[in-house]
């Protein structure tokens, strides 16, 4: 566990200055008087193709908006802080407060800033929070290389050289995500988009969608379709063909993909992007945030936000 040194703010107030804290400037006013807390957490995962989580790493930040005027002194405090680990914080945030009483205790600077990041404790099968097959979004790919016949199955060798590449995105609300108590209606899933790296055999696609817009990049052989907010009740997919370059014929062995790059020849792992508000993997919530030291009732909001890190997916 790292943070800031705990001798940079003072556990008293400070008066008549605030030359001790850098981050933060002398005279600070604004009109309301609010402060915004976002839980981030992120999830790296490789899937494979059938849908099967292969492996899963979940990192959390909490990004904070201060609209404070003065010199403020906050406490913020978690349901549970067992769930995090591996915590690193801005240098306002007094760590041997955190140490002994397991809470965030700062003056923080005026605007956007990160207050502090945490790994997320895992457990299960595995060391893994989610079980297998329970992410929240749900991306199936078929891609292929050879020869095709116009009905697009592989025929013999008098037939044209191509590729054909489908895929499915589905949402998924029976997963392992744990919800706000705030949350109402259905699953929604935004920020959608697929990004789609074709080896480099590959010259241009023929790219359709029933949802959202594709654009197929020919210098950088990369397609990014991109969805917007999915829910349960559609079932976006995608369809294409490829052009191969002249002289290209790659065998059975390129249909299949691996975490090869493309340089290899080899189809990549599709990577996705996604959000969903208002809810979290750990479960972690803020009980309370307090504010002392000024004599107004700021605004306070708080929300828990899951979003896609690095997010793979295998296809074969």
């Amino acid at each position: 566990m790292t943070g800031g040194s705990s001798g940079i703010v003072s556990e008293a107030l400070p008066t008549g200055t605030v030359s001790n804290m850098p981050w933060r400037k002398a005279g600070v006013q604004h009109n309301h008087n609010e402060i915004y807390i976002d839980i981030v957490e992120e999830i790296d995962a490789i899937v494979s193709g059938d849908g099967s989580l292969l492996t899963s790493d979940v990192m959390g930040s909490i990004q904070a908006q201060s609209n404070l005027s003065g010199v403020p002194d906050l406490i913020l405090t978690f349901n549970d802080a067992s769930l995090i680990d591996d915590c690193s914080f801005h240098p306002c945030v007094r760590y041997s407060r955190f140490e002994r009483d397991k809470v965030v205790s700062f003056v923080p600077p005026d605007g956007p800033f990160e207050l502090m990041r945490y790994r997320v404790q895992m457990s299960g099968a595995g060391g893994s929070h989610l079980p297998i097959g329970n992410m929240p979004i749900q991306v199936i790919p078929r891609i292929s290389y050879g020869r095709f016949g116009l009905d697009g199955d592989k025929v013999g060798s008098n037939s044209d050289i191509g590729g054909r590449i489908s895929l499915t995105v589905t949402a998924r609300s029976i997963s392992s995500l744990i919800y706000s108590a705030s949350r109402k209606g259905p699953l929604v899933i935004e920020d959608v988009a697929v990004v789609i790296p074709f080896p480099k055999f590959v010259k241009t696609a023929n790219l359709n969608v029933t949802l959202g817009q594709v654009i197929y990049d020919e210098a950088g052989k990369i397609a990014k379709w991109v969805i917007g907010k999915l829910d349960e009740k559609q079932r976006p997919q995608l369809n294409g063909t490829m052009i191969l370059e002249d002289g290209s014929e790659p065998g059975s062995s390129k249909g299949q993909s691996t975490a090869a790059s493309s340089s290899d020849g080899e189809q990549p792992p599709l990577l996705v992007t996604w959000k969903i508000l208002l809810a979290s993997v750990s479960g972690l919530n803020v009980n309370g945030l307090s504010v002392t030291g000024e004599h107004y009732k700021p605004y306070k909001g708080v929300r828990n936000i899951t979003k896609s890190g690095t997010f793979q997916i295998r296809c074969h």
